[in-house]
């Protein structure tokens, strides 16, 4: 056993794994009784555990838990020697031994105690003093004992039958009693700027992300009570640097056990408040986890911000060689997203020309264009994503391609365009570039003058041209991400689109596809016809209570030009009408305009709340479709927002199939519209009412969208106490065989008021179809007529040419036909029909249907007439409506497919003399 071993001490219990740590933390204070077993003379405030499993992404969680551990005690001095032998003792464990790993970390007042056990005990025991048994630095494992040699105070090694554990002690380097972090005294002129009172803002956040606490000089800082957002996501009101998907998220940052850097508050105002923060994770005695919040305005951030430790000139690691220049600046371990390694990068070229405040923009494919893509201590929020062009244009970017050094700002205006407005004088910037082409552009400025010169602009472009290869090769893979991402959701639009022929269906599908995945907030505009204005059809936001708010908004400023040059364009109208509306709001609420404040302080709240959503930027995408603008897609962002250029070309893409789909849809509506309209013209108005018979027609036409097909039915009064009937069906359905039944109808009621009889009826019907030539299609049809009766009955006198029987149901429930067969119309010339004469008794039932009821089938089976028959015997009693739907219902239920011909049913009924 080594030297530091401490004998008897056991190893951790096993803890279960499941690809993740598990995390376990004590309290300072929390009393161990085994503590002389763990630290020889110091009493140990606090430990964390955690358990990984036998897999490579392991060491990377471990050298994590170690880092975020010893940054929440405050041992920042200790946490590179930590991380780097947790590292190669858990790579050991995991990697070559193949067993999970424990790690315990311990603290105690002068330092802090690793321990890192593995189940692999048959393990050669290098004895310290004697480098030779230990290898070669150069082998691939083994290095983690000679690092615990080099590194640790104290180190040991134990053995049990099932575990081997390997322990190493950091002791906190000496300084003054109370001394955590100091600087040098500095002029008062260099002194970090604050606006008068300094308020740290304390916000506490529970396990699910609610604010629980909000401090008086929060209140202040932002403008809410306490009570206003007491129970909200503090997702809510932070306006956080981040894409989803590419790096660290608000949710992830509040479960770290300590994150610290800068993001922002939207006030109460509807302003971004740029702030610099520190987190802090804890947990109360019943052991529920909480996060611990400190906000500064982040021109201030020197309050909180933790002091970095300066790397050595030409940094050494244990085995004696030089370290990565690029991990030198950037930090090891690096971050592996594109976002916390641009983050990372400003932060660090910040700190090291003692900058207030830095910036990195990248280069579009083109290199015409420059994004924001990182910045600190400026407001991050507001610039993220603008654009700036490099070398032409308003607003242009003059010093991207070579270093370049402004001694003072004020002397050269829009020199940098990010920096207008922020207060800074100096600045120094350097271009990123890969293989002689720009990728980017990194700054560090200040808020004197003459804070820089070459020797400061050499320095950083060593930093930057240590980075580029990196950023661009996290660029590539972002953007790669990207457009796998953009291809599905384009296909699944493609399909959500083609799958609705409704024209508001369409309108609300376009929308949430876009909200909230490209924009917060989403308008559409429709033109009906090149002479009509533009058209607010539908509006989303992500947040359901301010859709009302944006609708009135847009519904009082302009409309957008239907331009139809593709490409968005930016449309701030919105952003300015917000403003003012909010302005306005303000102003009569602390009563500068005259009136009375109560009765615009309720309204106070969604005005600004509807500013701040719709105070950022807002672009427009032409709907063409058939080289027409059919409207305009409108996307926006909340206040002090800008689009991604690789967003935008997202929402162009959807923006094309949206119009095709968009306009198919209109299409479809005006030819159905049409269609509908024709077939209502084709069908009878409504059924007359026929003293002493009860009527009742049920009527279903085949196919889509028609309204009706070749079955028609009609009841009509002839003369005074005479009515006629008549129940047909065309050959065929759908539109061709709705002709035909116009025709019918139409003349059926014109030749039988001209006093002819049945059969003369129907033989003048059969001459009019004959005479249709190619598109005539033979009819079978019904037709009669009705007299009621003064005893109650009615007489009825009937041609059946070629139709389905009628049938009559008589009070005993006795059914028979109550017509004879004749043949149909529309094939012969020279026709010789007669009618019959039929009675209807009190209580008696005619039923009449087409071969669309008769005819139904499932599989080999059919309803038939027989079939028909047998559910016309359950209806004695019934009145006609009710028989009609009894017959219905019996034809559905027949079958499960939907209906592949049309189907009509005339039931007549004479009721019984008051006993029903």
């Amino acid at each position: 056993m080594t030297t530091g071993l401490i004998p008897g001490e056991q190893p951790p219990d096993p803890r279960p794994t499941d690809g993740m740590p598990h995390q376990r933390h004590e309290p300072v204070g929390h009393a161990i009784l085994h503590a002389d077993h763990r630290m020889r003379s110091s009493v140990i405030t606090a430990r964390a555990a955690a358990s990984f499993e036998p897999l490579g992404r392991s060491v990377a969680s471990a050298r994590s838990f170690v880092r975020d551990t010893l940054q929440g005690w405050g041992f920042a001095d200790i946490v590179d020697d930590a991380v780097v032998l947790t590292s190669e003792l858990v790579t050991n464990a995991v990697v070559h031994a193949g067993t999970s790993a424990d790690v315990l970390c311990l603290r105690s007042e002068d330092g802090v105690r690793i321990e890192v056990a593995d189940r692999y005990p048959e393990r050669e025991i290098p004895l310290q003093g004697s480098p030779v048994t230990m290898g070669s630095p150069d082998r691939e494992g083994g290095r983690g004992l000679q690092l615990c040699a080099a590194l640790a105070g104290r180190w040991g090694v134990e053995y049990t039958p099932t575990h081997k554990q390997v322990w190493f002690q950091l002791d906190l380097p000496g300084r003054p009693v109370g001394t955590r972090a100091a600087g040098p005294s500095l002029p008062a002129d260099l002194l970090p700027l604050a606006d008068g009172r300094v308020r740290v803002a304390v916000v506490q956040i529970d396990r699910t992300g609610a604010i629980t606490a909000w401090s008086e000089d929060a209140e202040d800082l932002f403008g809410y009570a306490s009570e206003q957002v007491t129970g909200k996501p503090l997702t809510d009101l932070a306006a956080w640097p981040h894409t989803p998907g590419t790096g660290t998220g608000i949710a992830e940052a509040l479960q770290l056990s300590r994150w610290e850097g800068s993001y922002g508050i939207r006030s109460a105002s509807g302003r971004v408040t740029p702030v610099y923060a520190s987190h802090l994770r804890v947990r109360d005695t019943a052991g529920e986890p909480s996060t611990v919040c400190l906000l500064v305005r982040d021109h201030e951030r020197a309050v909180l911000q933790t002091p970095l430790r300066v790397h050595a000139a030409d940094p050494k690691t244990a085995d004696g060689q030089s370290a990565d220049p690029f991990e030198v600046f950037i930090g090891s371990p690096a971050p592996d997203d594109l976002d916390g390694l641009l983050q990372r990068t400003v932060e660090r070229a910040r700190d090291m020309l003692d900058g207030d405040s830095a910036f990195l923009l990248l280069a579009t494919d083109d290199e015409t264009e420059l994004e924001v893509r990182a910045s600190t201590g400026l407001p991050s929020a507001r610039q993220r994503f603008a654009r700036v062009p490099v070398e032409a244009g308003p607003g242009r970017y003059g010093s991207a391609r070579m270093p370049a050094v402004h001694d003072d700002l004020t002397a050269v205006p829009g020199a940098v365009p990010l920096l207008s407005g922020t207060g800074m004088r100096s600045v120094v910037t350097v271009p990123l570039k890969v293989e002689g082409r720009l990728t980017g552009s990194l700054g560090v400025a200040a808020e004197g003058p003459g804070r820089y010169s070459n020797e400061e602009a050499l320095r950083l472009q060593f930093a930057a041209d240590r980075i580029a290869l990196a950023v661009e090769s996290a660029r590539l893979g972002e953007l790669e991400r990207l457009r796998r991402g953009s291809l599905s959701f384009l296909v699944e639009a493609s399909d959500l689109l083609a799958g609705t022929l409704d024209r508001d269906q369409t309108l609300a599908l376009m929308a949430q596809m876009t909200v909230p995945t490209l924009a917060t907030w989403c308008a559409v505009y429709t033109i009906a016809d090149q002479a009509s204005e533009p058209y607010l059809s539908y509006v989303l936001h992500e947040d359901e209570e301010l859709i009302d708010g944006i609708k009135s908004l847009l519904s009082k400023i302009p409309s957008p030009d239907p331009v139809p040059t593709p490409g968005a364009r930016v449309w701030p109208a919105p952003g300015e009408a917000a403003h003012q509306a909010a302005l306005r709001s303000s102003m009569r609420s602390l009563g500068l305009s005259g009136g009375h404040t109560h009765q615009v302080s309720s309204g106070i709240g969604p005005t600004l709340a509807t500013a701040s959503a719709v105070g950022g930027e807002t672009v427009v995408l032409p709907l063409v479709a058939r080289n027409r603008v059919i409207g305009m897609l409108t996307l926006g962002k909340p206040t002090d927002e800008h689009f991604r250029q690789e967003i935008l070309e997202l929402a162009e893409d959807l923006s094309r199939r949206a119009a095709l789909a968009l306009d198919n849809a209109r299409l479809y509506s005006e030819r159905t519209a049409i269609s509908q309209s024709l077939q209502r013209s084709l069908l009878p108005p409504e059924l007359p009412v026929i003293e002493g018979v009860e009527v009742e027609v049920i009527y279903r036409a085949a196919g889509e969208g028609n309204e009706v097909g070749g079955d028609f039915y009609d009841v009509f009064p002839i003369r005074d106490g005479a009515y006629g009937f008549a129940i047909g069906d065309v050959c065929g359905t759908g539109p061709n065989a709705a002709a035909v039944t116009g025709l019918a109808r139409h003349a059926l009621r014109l030749l039988a008021r001209e006093g002819l009889s049945g059969p003369a009826v129907l033989e003048r019907l059969n001459s009019a179809i004959l005479d249709e030539g190619a598109r005539s299609r033979f009819l079978t049809l019904l037709y009669g007529e009705l007299w009621p009766q003064q005893d109650g009955s009615a007489k009825l006198k009937v041609v059946c040419a070629g139709h389905p029987l009628p049938l009559r149901l008589r009070q005993d429930g006795t059914v028979e036909p109550a017509a004879e067969p004749q043949p149909l119309l529309g094939v012969m010339e020279d026709l010789e029909l007669y009618e019959e004469t039929v009675t209807l008794d009190p209580g008696d039932v005619l039923l009449c249907v087409t071969d669309g009821v008769t005819e139904r089938r499932e599989g080999t089976r059919m309803l038939g007439d027989d079939g028909l028959t047998d559910v016309l015997t359950t209806c004695t009693g019934l009145t006609a409506g009710a028989v009609a739907a009894r017959i219905m219902r019996a034809v559905e239920r027949f079958a499960s497919d939907a209906p592949s011909d049309d189907m009509a049913i005339l039931a007549m009924r004479v009721p019984g003399l008051h006993k029903d």
